[in-house]
């Protein structure tokens, strides 16, 4: 091959590509140092080119303003410095690989054939002006994912440009060298994707720039719905293709759209580790990451010890279904999760607007200021027709007017006067400070004694205030939980109401969740509902910046999570990636596409028009042989194709008791390692069943144990419960105990399934005694 014409032409623009690469990573680095010096010097001399003057309010607002521009000027020099260095980063990393993929293409009326490379970024000859490599995300480049030879169009913001594709060609380059070509008529030869699927998996998920496939580009480029919903089998690559998506839209956007503007709502926290260099790989700043239960966390570990998801599924996963506590715990997260639970907390909240608030006194200095009759009394005497969160903000007015006039009531009280007493020199001129600052323009003066301890009083009572006034603007005299609670423990209100859905189970629900309330314990089912009662009471904490939200694992979400992320984002545009083989929560145990269970509330939430469903049914992570063993798991669910990639069948191995389970374990790490396999997974059941695990096993070989406080992907053999695997790979995995006796159960499929998809090369099943009846 290395005498062919085309291989030989091929290496020499490859060349040519590389010499401009390390001119511009040379320039760039000039310019870096140079940008490095001007800001270092900027700010050492910052202070010096400022003239503090804080003699009276004129000088105070010029030094103000004087800070404010040095400021910006310093500012806008750092990020020139960032800009520089990322654009030498992304230099560095295209001199690896420059490009990875060409189209030849000729645009209908004209005779001239363009020649487009297409690589993770651009590189632009500034003499011509001509495109020595395109930008992946370039309209253009489009061509590249979504046809093969023949007519072919692509959109820009003038308008849709129709042509021929007259060659489509791909290339691995390693380390600046070209090692193969392929002229290929679909979008990505089987040789790149069977190169790179062969790999091993690593700590950091990849970018999949190279091997986009049409279905996945039409994900990435979508830039028209409002919603986006992809239902993508395990090892679609539907987290990868999300990611490149949000590189696309601030690639597109780059003018309004950044990354402070997207958020990213992942499983855990160790997933955000795994994801974390996707987007700095194409060039582009991290967006903000999260996890649905540190939101939770933020907002109500204050009040309550708040259970988390992976708690809850402990629970469950410990009791046996034919268990009462089974039925009752699930029955609350069934009915809590819904849009039934919805209309409950909405409908009382409608019954607050007329009856029912519950404040809470003001107490100053161990007296009642303002009880919380007199505000109900104030609170009802508002117009019954306004909103609870409008009722609410009305009287938090009328309560600062209040404490405005007891204030000067309160200057007189003998208290105030020890107070003054008390005073020392710097309190005088703090007092002389925040007087003056009240008063505006008015100079304060301190002319005779009298006036003097009138004005000592009111600096006195203001600050003594400050916490009641803090507390009245922050709301604080208003409960949501004691509110909620109220709502579970008063029948009248439901007995009143008989249009309200509510389970045969009801009862014993929320007696138990009052138990729980009243110890102290939130479960992570009642989480959302109190924020809820709270938001439609106080108004909702909303993020209007946010103008996108991703949210991985989407089938993990409730109804009325789902609902509550409406409101709590409602300028956002969202993107839902989720899988219902892996939905292994008590709330999805439905499965489909149901009104609870599915989709559906998301259709209900932002109108049918809006939402796109997008299904990504081929799997690249397993081999054929793993996605064929586990679609037998689960034989009535989504459908999965497995890409053309062969390997070892799954082993499953029968021992007699835990003992031989660590030691054939132990020589089944050693027998995959031999294979060349590095990352590898012992995936347990359970949390408490992975910390049994990898004590038993640590004294056999090195072992790591994953729990869901986990931030950082460590190395090793892993050991971790099903749950916390999801959305990771590895190169090889072992299910720690599929026994009949630990998954016996119908509801069990899909996490046992779960376990078995991480597996990218190998998968060995091991069980004590006989084997789970869910791989029969």
């Amino acid at each position: 091959m290395t005498q062919d014409p085309v291989w030989q032409e091929e290496k020499k623009r490859l060349g040519h590509v590389l010499e401009r690469i390390q001119e511009e990573i040379k320039r760039t680095e000039a310019l870096s140092e140079e940008r490095l010096t001007t800001v270092a010097e900027a700010r050492k001399d910052f202070w010096s080119d400022i003239s503090v003057n804080l003699s009276n309010r004129d000088d105070i607002m010029e030094t103000y303003a004087a800070i404010t521009q040095q400021s910006m000027m310093l500012g806008g020099q750092e990020r020139s410095l960032q800009h520089a260095e990322d654009n030498r980063y992304r230099l560095l990393r295209m001199y690896n690989s420059p490009y990875f993929g060409r189209i030849d293409f000729t645009e209908d009326g004209t005779d001239d054939t363009q020649q487009i490379y297409i690589g993770i970024g651009s590189v632009l000859d500034e003499e011509t002006q001509t495109y020595w490599v395109y930008d992946w995300r370039a309209p253009v480049s489009s061509l590249f994912y979504d046809y093969p030879p023949g007519p072919a169009s692509y959109k820009t913001p003038a308008g849709t440009i129709d042509g021929q594709l007259e060659l489509k060609r791909q290339y691995m380059i390693r380390g600046g060298e070209l090692k193969a070509l392929f002229d290929t008529g679909v979008t990505i030869g089987d040789e790149v994707l069977q190169e790179i699927l062969g790999g091993h998996a690593d700590d950091r998920m990849k970018s999949i720039v190279a091997t986009i496939q049409s279905e996945q580009n039409r994900i990435i480029r979508d830039d028209t719905h409002p919603v986006l919903i992809v239902q993508g089998a395990a090892g679609s690559g539907k987290t990868s293709v999300a990611l490149q998506r949000v590189a696309y839209l601030m690639y597109k956007h780059r003018q309004t759209l950044h990354a402070d503007n997207m958020v990213l709502f992942s499983p855990n926290a160790l997933f955000n580790s795994y994801v974390a260099s996707v987007l700095p790989e194409l060039g582009e700043a991290n967006m903000q990451q999260t996890t649905y239960q540190e939101y939770l966390r933020l907002r109500l570990s204050r009040q309550f010890e708040v259970e988390d998801a992976y708690d809850q599924i402990e629970t469950l996963l410990g009791l046996s279904p034919e268990d009462s506590d089974y039925e009752l715990r699930t029955a609350s997260i069934r009915f809590k999760s819904s849009r039934a639970y919805i209309e409950v907390i909405e409908r009382y909240a409608k019954r607050l607007e007329k009856e029912g608030m519950l404040f809470q006194d003001l107490i100053f200095r161990g007296r009642v200021l303002i009880s919380r009759e007199r505000m109900a009394e104030e609170f009802y005497r508002l117009d019954p027709g306004l909103k609870l969160s409008n009722k609410l903000h009305l009287l938090k007015e009328w309560l600062l007017k209040e404490l405005k006039e007891l204030a000067k009531l309160e200057r007189r009280k003998s208290w105030v006067k020890k107070e003054i007493e008390l005073l020392d020199k710097e309190d005088y001129q703090r007092a002389y400070n925040a007087l003056q600052k009240q008063a505006g323009e008015r100079e304060v003066a301190f002319d005779d004694a009298q006036q003097e301890a009138l004005l000592l009083a009111k600096f006195v009572v203001h600050e003594r205030f400050k916490s009641l006034r803090s507390r009245i603007k922050a709301l604080r005299f208003v409960s949501g939980a004691l509110l909620y609670k109220q709502m579970l423990s008063d029948e009248s209100w439901t007995a009143d109401d008989a249009t309200l859905s509510l389970p045969g189970e009801w009862d014993a629900v929320r007696l138990w969740t009052l138990e729980r309330m009243e110890a102290g314990q939130l479960p992570y089912e009642d989480a959302t509902p109190l924020l809820y009662l709270t938001g439609l009471m106080e108004g909702f904490h909303s993020y209007n910046a946010v103008r996108h939200v991703l949210i991985d694992e989407a089938q993990d979400y409730s109804a009325f999570q789902l609902a509550f992320l409406r409101r709590l984002f409602p300028r956002a545009r969202m993107t839902l990636l989720g899988d219902f083989n892996q939905a292994i929560y008590a709330h999805t145990h439905g499965g489909g596409d149901t009104a609870d269970t599915g989709y559906g509330v998301v259709y209900d939430l932002f109108g049918k028009d809006q939402v796109e469903l997008i299904r990504l049914v081929r799997s690249y992570r397993s081999t054929r042989n793993i996605v064929d063993f586990t679609l037998k798991i689960l034989p009535a669910g989504e459908p999965v194709e497995a890409f053309n990639r062969s390997g070892e069948d799954p082993r499953i191995l029968q021992v007699k008791d835990t003992d031989e389970l660590h030691r054939v374990i132990a020589q089944e790490v050693a027998r995959l390692r031999e294979k060349g396999q590095q990352s590898i997974a012992v995936i347990c059941k359970t949390a408490s069943e992975a910390r049994s695990a990898n004590d038993a096993l640590s004294s056999l070989l090195q072992t790591e144990l994953i729990t869901k406080d986990t931030r950082i992907f460590p190395e090793g053999v892993l050991v971790l419960p099903a749950y916390l695997a999801k959305g990771l790979e590895f190169d090889a995995v072992i299910v720690y105990n599929a026994s009949g006796k630990r998954y016996g159960n119908d509801n069990e499929r899909k996490l046992l399934y779960t376990a078995c998809t991480r597996a990218m090369h190998q998968l060995t099943v091991c069980a004590v005694g006989s084997v789970s009846p869910l791989l029969d």
